[in-house]
C-alpha cells in the first residue's frame, strides 16, 4: 500500500493538526512475488525475521506516530526511540509489530478492521462457485486448447445447500449478505459472537464439530491466535461429507494444510477452495499444483482498490482519536 494513500488521508482528515507527516516507501526489488514472500516470513516468524533498510529504521525511530501497512516494526524501533507513542497498522492483522515489546516500552499498538471485508467476502464466494462448477478448470481446458467437459467432481448448485462458517465477524456478515439470493441455510460456529446477532442475520449458531459434520460448504473466517492455529484438521475433515467443499481465505495456520492435502488427495470431501498457504509463493513442485479438485488463488482475497481506500480513511480515524486523546490528557 503506497505510503502517500495513506498519509493524503491523515491529512484531510486532521487537517492544521498534520504539522509533519513523512510519507516513505519501501521499495523491493523483484515486486509483487518477493513483496508477499516477506510478508508470508513476517507472518510466520515476527517483524525482526527481515532485514529492512536501515534509513528506514532510522526513520521510524524519529515518529511519534508511526503509521505501517506490512512494514516489520524491529524491535530496536520500540526500543531505542525516544519519541514513539504508537504504532498504527492499516490491516487487521498485527503481526508486523511485536505487541509485548510494545506494551514493555508504553507504546501502543492500533489496528483496523473491516478494511477490507467487502473483498475477502466477495472472492469467498467467488471461489466457492469456481469450485463448485468448474469454473476455472475449464477456463485452463479452453486457453490450452481443450474443451474439457468431464471433472474430478461433478459440478453442483450452492442453492438449496448447507454453508457453514468458521468465525463470525465482519467478512462473514457481508458473506451472508451475499448469499442471500441463493437460498441457503446457513450455520456458523464462533465462541465469540454474540448469538442473538447471528440469528438476526438468518445464521443458526452450532457447535464447531456441527459446522464440519452438516455443512455443505464450508467457509473459514476465524482470526488467527495462539489458541486457534491448526484447529482445523484431520478429525474435523474426516467429518465432513464426501460431497462438501472446504474454502480459506483466513490464515493457512488455522488450518493443518497436510492434513487437508491428504484428504483431497483421497477423495475424503468434493474438493476446496484456498487463498492462503503455509508457503507462498507455492514451489513449482508443490504437491498443491498437481490437484484437480481445488480452486487456488495467490492471497490477494482483500486486495482491491476499494479496501485500500477505504484502509486510508480508517487510520485516519485511529490517530484523529490518539491525538484527541493526548489533548485530553495534556488538559487534565
Amino acid at each position: 500500500m503506497p505510503a502517500e494513500s495513506i498519509s493524503g488521508a491523515v491529512r484531510e482528515r486532521i487537517g492544521e493538526d498534520a504539522a509533519d507527516i513523512i510519507a516513505a516507501d519501501w521499495n523491493i526489488t523483484g515486486g509483487g512475488p518477493a513483496i508477499h514472500a516477506l510478508q508470508h516470513q513476517i507472518e510466520l516468524h515476527g517483524p525482526d525475521a527481515v532485514d529492512v533498510p536501515a534509513d528506514l529504521l532510522d526513520l521510524a525511530e524519529t515518529a511519534d506516530i508511526l503509521i505501517v501497512h506490512f512494514f516489520p516494526v524491529h524491535n530496536r524501533v520500540l526500543v531505542e526511540s525516544q519519541r514513539l507513542r504508537a504504532v498504527v497498522v492499516a490491516r487487521a492483522g498485527t503481526e508486523n509489530v511485536d505487541a509485548t515489546a510494545a506494551a514493555e516500552n508504553n507504546v501502543a499498538v492500533r489496528n483496523i478492521a473491516g478494511r477490507n471485508a467487502p473483498a475477502v467476502a466477495e472472492i469467498t464466494l467467488g471461489l466457492i462457485l469456481a469450485e463448485m462448477r468448474n469454473i476455472a478448470r475449464a477456463d485452463r481446458s479452453i486457453a490450452a486448447g481443450g474443451w474439457r467437459k468431464d471433472y474430478h467432481s461433478r459440478a453442483a448448485e450452492l442453492g438449496g445447500r448447507t454453508v457453514g462458517l468458521i468465525g463470525y465477524g465482519q467478512v462473514g456478515r457481508r458473506f451472508v449478505k451475499l448469499l442471500s439470493g441463493f437460498d441457503v441455510r446457513v450455520i456458523a460456529s464462533d465462541p465469540y459472537a454474540d448469538p442473538a446477532l447471528l440469528l438476526a442475520d438468518g445464521v443458526k449458531p452450532v457447535g464447531f464439530d456441527d459446522v464440519f459434520e452438516r455443512a455443505d460448504v464450508i467457509a473459514v473466517f476465524a482470526r488467527l491466535t495462539e489458541e486457534n492455529a491448526r484447529f482445523i484438521g484431520r478429525d474435523q475433515f474426516a467429518r465432513m461429507k464426501p460431497s462438501a467443499y472446504f474454502v480459506n481465505t483466513a490464515r493457512s495456520r488455522l488450518v493443518d494444510y497436510d492434513a487437508l492435502l491428504t484428504a483431497l488427495e483421497q477423495d475424503q470431501i468434493a474438493g476446496a477452495a484456498l487463498d492462503v498457504f503455509d508457503e507462498e509463493p507455492l514451489p513449482p513442485d508443490s504437491r498443491w499444483r498437481q490437484l484437480d479438485n481445488t480452486t487456488l488463488t495467490a492471497h490477494f482475497a482483500g486486495d482491491t482498490p476499494e479496501s485500500f481506500d477505504r484502509s486510508g480513511g480508517l487510520v485516519a480515524e485511529v490517530v484523529d482519536g490518539l491525538l484527541m486523546d493526548e489533548s485530553h490528557a495534556a488538559r487534565n
